[in-house]
């Protein structure tokens, strides 16, 4: 396990904090709430620490049958519906809510080319509100692969106020491979064709590059 590179900043910026507040604490009150600040901010700094977490989750056999979990968290949705930003046709709809204390590394859940990307200003309704796929600030990629297109949307929450996506229109991308980041809460949309067979069960937790959430 390693830290992802969009916390670098972040966990920088946290140390130079507790430097200055454990200092100006040292400097002018009591051992008793010298103390209360370290505790205070190691606890703090342990919770970015694990936020920013990228455990090593490399597939050992690439499946095109399967479409991989693309991000950790609970399948907070399991629905037909349709998909009109790009696909224009009914799908399943598969959801996946992130809380804070989740990986919130996004991974390919297919392999192939991305035929479609665009992100999406928006509000910050929280992650499990329904309009929150289509209202949202969001981050929508579309793969073509060689079953079929798989469309997934990064949607920021009521926390999340930066959606991180590598991939461009035209790309080659690998099943599993790292796509993206959302940063403190968030949700992932996965729309995928009707035969699609979904092995998944709604409010099942599921993890990234470990769990399949269908099959073509």
């Amino acid at each position: 396990m390693y830290i992802h590179k969009e916390g670098k900043a972040t966990i920088m910026l946290t140390l130079l904090l507790g430097v200055a507040v454990i200092g100006a604490a040292y400097m002018w009150s009591s051992p008793f709430w010298l103390l209360f600040f370290i505790v205070l901010w190691f606890v703090f700094f342990v919770f970015i620490l694990s936020f920013f977490r990228n455990p090593d989750r490399s597939l050992s056999e690439l499946d095109e049958h399967k479409i991989y979990a693309p991000a950790d968290g609970k399948v907070v949705v399991i629905e037909q519906t349709k998909e009109t930003e790009y696909l224009q046709k009914e799908c399943i709809q598969v959801s996946i809510f992130m809380s804070p204390l989740n990986v919130h590394v996004n991974r390919n859940p297919v392999s192939g080319k991305v035929a479609y990307e665009k992100y999406h200003k928006g509000k910050y309704l929280v992650a499990w509100h329904p309009k929150s796929s289509t209202e949202n600030e969001r981050h929508t990629t579309v793969y073509e692969s060689k079953h079929g297109m798989v469309l997934m949307r990064q949607i920021a929450g009521a926390l999340a106020r930066r959606i991180v996506n590598y991939k461009k229109a035209g790309e080659a991308v690998k099943q599993g491979d790292t796509m993206g980041f959302i940063k403190f809460g968030s949700r992932v949309d996965l729309f995928l064709p009707l035969d699609a067979n979904i092995v998944v069960n709604k409010d099942q937790v599921v993890r990234g590059n470990v769990d399949v959430i269908a099959t073509f």
